[in-house]
C-alpha cells in the first residue's frame, strides 16, 4: 500500500512593478521566484502584483493590496500602530532617535530610511493577482515571498499585517544556497552571507531586555547576540582564507594548463554539458542552484595537451551582494580560465537578460576580458523560427543541446580548434641527464616530432606562448 504523499507548505508571492520594468520582465521575474520557492520546498498558492513608483515604506503594498494578500493567510491586512494618530508622534520620535541606533524604535518601521516621512500609501496603484483559492483540508499558505530586497522593518510590518512569516528575495536565494551548500568551503561562504543577512533583522526577544552581567556588561542581549555574530563572521572568514589559499595553490599548479570555464545562469544547463563534454557523473538536476561547488574535471576524449573543464556556481538575477563577495574564491576560476564558455538556456524568453546578469557578475571580478564563446543549449526546445531570431541575436553563438552527441562532440572540437590557433611550434633539447621531465612536455604540450642521438632527444612540440617560454626555461634554452 502506497504511503499517501504529505502536502507540502505553501506560499504566497508578492511583486511590485516598478517603472522601466516591462509586464514581460515582471512576469518572468515572478515565474523565477515561483521556482525559487519550489526549490525551497514550498507550492505557490498564489501572488499579489502591484504597480507603483516604489516600494511602500510601511509594508511593501498600498492599503488595499495589502488586504488583498492577508486574504491569503487569513491575517487582518492592518499594520498595528499605523492609526493617523500616530503619525505625528511617530515622527517626533524620528526626529528625537539617535543616529546610526542600531535597534529599532516600535512603531517607526514605516519610516522612510531616507527621507524620514511616513509612507501615505500614495502613489499609482495597479496591477493583479491571483484570486485566493480555498485551501485543502484547511490549509493556509505560511510564507509570504516578497520578489525584492525589503528592510527589517518592512518584513515585520508584512508580517503584523498577515500573519505569517515574510521572507524576501534575498531571504529565500541565502536559504536554498544554504540547504545545498556540500562542500566545507561552499558551507562556509553560504554561513557568512546568512549571518550578515539574519544579523539586521534580529529583534529584543520578550522578557530578554535585561543587561548582561560580567563580559560586556553594558549590553542587551540584542547587542551581545549581534556582537557573537560579528565575532563568528570573523572565524568564519579566517578559516575560508586557509581554505582559499590551498584552493590558490592548486590553481597555481594548473595554471601552465588549458582551462574552460562553464558560466551562466542557474539552470542553463551547465552541469549537463559538464558530464557531456568530461563523461563525468556530476549532479544534474532541474532545479534552481543545484550546483554550489566548482567541479574540474578533464575533456573527453583527453587531449594532448589536457584540457580541463570547470563547472561554476549559477547566476540569478538580484543575486545577494554578499554571496557574490563570498562566492569570490569560486568565481576565480573563471577569472583564472583560458577560455569561458557562457551557457544560455536558448529556450527561455529571458536568455538575453539572464546573459547580461551573468556578464554583470563576471565584470564585478574583472572575469569579462576573458575570451568568450555563448552557447546557445537546449536548441532541441526550439522551432526553426525560434533559432533563427536566437541566432539574429547572437550571430557568433554556438547553437546546441547537451543532449545531442553530435553536438557535443562539434563543440568538443570547437573549443580544441580555438586553443590550437593560439599555439606555436618551438624546437626542445632535452639532455640525458633531465630525461625525467619527458613527462611534463607530453602533459604540457602536443609533441609533433621525436629525435634521439648521443647526447639526448630533440622534439619539436606545439603549445601556447607561455607554456613554450616555460619549457625553454626548464631546459636552458
Amino acid at each position: 500500500m502506497a504511503t499517501p504523499a504529505v502536502p507540502r507548505p505553501r506560499a504566497v508571492l508578492v511583486g511590485v512593478q516598478l517603472p522601466g520594468v516591462s509586464d514581460v520582465e515582471h512576469e518572468a521575474s515572478l515565474l523565477e521566484l515561483g521556482r525559487l520557492v519550489n526549490t525551497l520546498g514550498y507550492d505557490v498558492a498564489g501572488s499579489v502584483s502591484q504597480r507603483r513608483d516604489a516600494l511602500a515604506n510601511s509594508a511593501v503594498l498600498g492599503e488595499g493590496k495589502l488586504k488583498e494578500l492577508a486574504r491569503y493567510t487569513d491575517g487582518t491586512g492592518i499594520v498595528p500602530g499605523y492609526s493617523k494618530e500616530t503619525v505625528s508622534k511617530a515622527r517626533a520620535r524620528w526626529a528625537a532617535a539617535t543616529v546610526g541606533e542600531e535597534e529599532d524604535v516600535d512603531g517607526l518601521e514605516g519610516l522612510d530610511d531616507d527621507s524620514g516621512e511616513l509612507d501615505a500609501d500614495e502613489g499609482p496603484v495597479g496591477g493583479k493577482s491571483s484570486s485566493p483559492a480555498s485551501p485543502e483540508h484547511g490549509e493556509l499558505p505560511s510564507l509570504v515571498v516578497v520578489d525584492h530586497e525589503i528592510s527589517p522593518g518592512q518584513g515585520r510590518n508584512l508580517e503584523r499585517a498577515t500573519g505569517v512569516e515574510v521572507l524576501d528575495r534575498t531571504g529565500v536565494i541565502v536559504d536554498i544556497f544554504h540547504r545545498h551548500a556540500q562542500s566545507r568551503e561552499a558551507k562556509l561562504q553560504v554561513e557568512i552571507a546568512r549571518l550578515k543577512y539574519v544579523a539586521p533583522r534580529m529583534r529584543e526577544s520578550t522578557g530578554r531586555r535585561e543587561r548582561q552581567q560580567g563580559r560586556g556588561a553594558g549590553e542587551s542581549a540584542l547587542e551581545l547576540d549581534r556582537r557573537k555574530i560579528r565575532d563568528r563572521i570573523a572565524e568564519l572568514k579566517e578559516e575560508l582564507d586557509a581554505i582559499a589559499s590551498q584552493h590558490q595553490q592548486r590553481r597555481r599548479s594548473r595554471e601552465d594548463q588549458l582551462r574552460v570555464a562553464l558560466v551562466g545562469y542557474t539552470n542553463a544547463g551547465k552541469s549537463s554539458l559538464m558530464r557531456a563534454l568530461t563523461g563525468s557523473d556530476v549532479l544534474v538536476a532541474d532545479k534552481l542552484f543545484a550546483t554550489l561547488d566548482t567541479t574540474v574535471r578533464v575533456l573527453y576524449p583527453e587531449t594532448k595537451p589536457r584540457l580541463l573543464v570547470s563547472d561554476t556556481v549559477g547566476f540569478i538575477k538580484k543575486l545577494p551582494h554578499d554571496l557574490v563577495a563570498s562566492f569570490r574564491s569560486t568565481l576565480d576560476e573563471a577569472l583564472d580560465a583560458s577560455l569561458l564558455l557562457y551557457v544560455m538556456d536558448a529556450s527561455d524568453p529571458t536568455c538575453d537578460e539572464q546573459l547580461k546578469v551573468t556578464q554583470s557578475v563576471l565584470q564585478e571580478i574583472g572575469a569579462d576580458s576573458v575570451s568568450s564563446l555563448v552557447i546557445l543549449n537546449k536548441a532541441d526546445r526550439l522551432d526553426d523560427s525560434g533559432r533563427t531570431a536566437i541566432l539574429a541575436r547572437h550571430p557568433d553563438g554556438f547553437m546546441m543541446s547537451a543532449k545531442s552527441a553530435e553536438d557535443v562532440a562539434a563543440l568538443r572540437q570547437r573549443i580544441v580548434d580555438h586553443f590550437a590557433s593560439k599555439m606555436q611550434e618551438a624546437d626542445l633539447f632535452i639532455p640525458y641527464s633531465m630525461q625525467g621531465r619527458l613527462g611534463e612536455i607530453y602533459e604540457q604540450a602536443q609533441v609533433l616530432s621525436e629525435t634521439y642521438d648521443e647526447q639526448g632527444a630533440r622534439m619539436v612540440v606545439r603549445a601556447l606562448p607561455a607554456i613554450v617560454a616555460r619549457l625553454q626555461q626548464i631546459f636552458g634554452q
